[in-house]
């Protein structure tokens, strides 16, 4: 049986490493262009633009792996059937079973590349590119109100103006309430920058409320500092979630982030949606092998390997579209995380496992 793992993995193996940098090679054409029309804005030039170019390569890898899985497998294991020997190892005395265990074993393989870089490259890698990107074109992180960022933090709600790519906060407004929903203080600062578990403010201006029994015993406080100190559940991990999206964050960062807005009584569906499927994704590479498996058997008049191949890359577009239209409606519909993110897969599962039993009974 190891010399038939060591077939396989030989046979399959390149031609999975082939796509997937075919692959890989078209989706950085697709940034190189699109990159194109932020060229000269600042300093942002050509090193520039390769450089976020080459740093959002780790991303492209975890996406498209599943996906070269499936073309590399349909392709080799087309190619091992086209030549009769899937046919005639069944013959010396293999099973379906041994072959698709075989196959599995390499699935797996790449079902740990694929998690080892969607948590320690992927995550890095795009921010490092997205702050790049910013900094260059003179910009800042992107924010969904005119009026900037806003978080809910505690009994506190927190207004910044400009978030800088190094997690330096510009025009810091604090708003903070009582047990009662009636408002203590505004905190003003120009500037925050986080350092040993805590913000140093710059330039703070504080105004205080004093409520008491009788209103117009009611007085109002300011105080100016120079510097202050201001400790908070916000940490720079957190406002990764500007630069980088849900779905290209490390699931400890996303788990953290849920956590955060829990506390804060916050919406977390999003980012359920965007952890579960961080745990479940990479798993899509041994579904792939279990769908591929089915089309080595096939015969050559049901189509050459070139039909196949085809059928793979239908397959593999299905796939992305299917899971990216379970996690908006997951989204939109408040269904469970879990269920959104792992829909898809399971799908694909049953349709490769259907089609391994008809071939085993044909």
């Amino acid at each position: 049986m190891n010399i038939f793992n060591r077939y396989f993995w030989q046979e399959t193996s390149f031609s999975i490493l082939m796509i997937m940098l075919g692959l890989l090679a078209m989706f950085s054409f697709f940034d190189l262009i699109q990159e194109l029309d932020s060229l000269g804005r600042g300093n942002y030039g050509i090193n520039n633009m390769l450089v976020f170019v080459l740093l959002s390569v780790p991303g492209h890898i975890y996406e498209v792996v599943p996906v070269a899985v499936l073309l590399g497998m349909m392709y080799s294991l087309g190619t091992l059937g086209g030549n009769s020997e899937l046919i005639v190892m069944r013959v010396s005395g293999l099973s379906l079973q041994q072959i698709g265990y075989a196959l599995i074993k390499i699935g797996l393989l790449f079902t740990v590349i694929t998690f080892l870089v969607g948590e320690l490259i992927a995550p890095i890698s795009e921010k490092m590119a997205q702050r790049m990107r910013i900094k260059a074109t003179d910009s800042v992180v992107a924010q969904d109100f005119k009026s900037g960022l806003w978080i809910k933090d505690g009994k506190s709600f927190v207004n910044v103006e400009t978030v800088l790519p190094d997690a330096t906060l510009l025009n810091v407004h604090i708003y903070e309430f009582d047990e009662k929903f009636r408002l203590r203080s505004i905190s003003n600062a120009k500037q925050g920058s986080y350092r040993d578990d805590k913000w140093g403010l710059k330039e703070v201006t504080q105004t205080q409320f004093n409520y008491q029994k009788k209103l117009e015993e009611n007085s109002v406080q300011t105080a100016f500092f120079d510097k202050a100190n201001w400790k908070s559940l916000i940490r720079p991990e957190l406002l990764n979630v500007l630069l980088v999206l849900p779905e290209k964050m490390s699931a400890w960062n996303l788990y953290s982030f849920i956590q955060h807005l829990s506390r804060n009584n916050q919406k977390t569906t999003r980012y359920e949606v965007a952890l579960w499927a961080k745990m479940t994704y990479p798993l899509a590479c041994v579904v792939m092998v279990i769908l591929a498996l089915p089309f080595g058997f096939l015969q050559q008049r049901a189509g050459g390997t070139s039909t196949k191949i085809f059928i793979g890359i239908l397959l593999g577009v299905l796939y992305q579209i299917m899971n990216r239209v379970f996690v908006h409606l997951g989204v939109l519909n408040d269904w469970s995380p879990m269920v959104s993110a792992i829909t898809p897969t399971l799908l694909f599962l049953a349709a490769g496992l259907a089609m391994i039993v008809w071939i085993e009974h044909r």
